[in-house]
């Protein structure tokens, strides 16, 4: 929209027909998944199946274990409650008056992270999605693409096989109750 670039410009001209897995919003940076294997696609983006993104979280504030715990259970938005969340990894720069942290979805609605932490308190700073599945960011830089390595491609096959072939249970992180 607004004739904005979107990451199939940053790739070079003559490859086959591609289409990203999912999308960041223009203010979110990092792991855009490109595949033109439509069933793959599916896998890693149905809702149903709980396929893990994680994001390196920065927000303002000083996060409390209650907030987090509240993160965790799932918050009820506007549009409905999130699913339950991970949390990890959190540290509090002072200097910055900010948190860290690794959180890891199974769902991916529209600014869900960005409208949660929000809605907790804690606007974020800055957002980056550094897993999809099995596939990691690693050290690519920004607006840097690559193929995917042959172990990286079945880790990831295997891995969206595993997704379809399984019911996901509705409370394996535990329940959504809201917050």
């Amino acid at each position: 929209p607004e004739g904005r670039a979107t990451v199939l410009d940053l790739l070079p001209s003559g490859l086959p027909r591609i289409f990203p897995v999912g999308r960041l919003d223009a203010d979110t940076e990092g792991l855009v998944l490109l595949t033109n294997d439509g069933a793959l696609a599916h896998r890693l983006l149905h809702p149903s199946l709980g396929n893990e993104r994680e994001y390196r979280v920065t927000v303002r504030g000083r996060v409390t274990s209650e907030t987090f715990a509240r993160l965790e259970r799932g918050v009820v938005l506007e549009d409905g409650p999130t699913a339950a969340s991970r949390v990890a990894g959190v540290r509090f720069d002072a200097s910055a008056a900010a948190t860290r942290f690794d959180l890891v979805l199974r769902e991916g609605r529209k600014r869900q992270i960005r409208r949660t932490l929000g809605a907790l308190g804690h606007p974020v700073v800055t957002l980056v999605r550094t897993r999809i599945g099995t596939l990691r960011l690693g050290k690519l830089a920004r607006g840097q693409a690559r193929l995917l390595s042959p172990q990286e491609l079945r880790a990831l096959r295997a891995h969206a096989e595993r997704l379809g072939s399984r019911v996901q249970s509705a409370g394996s992180w535990g329940a959504n109750t809201g917050a």
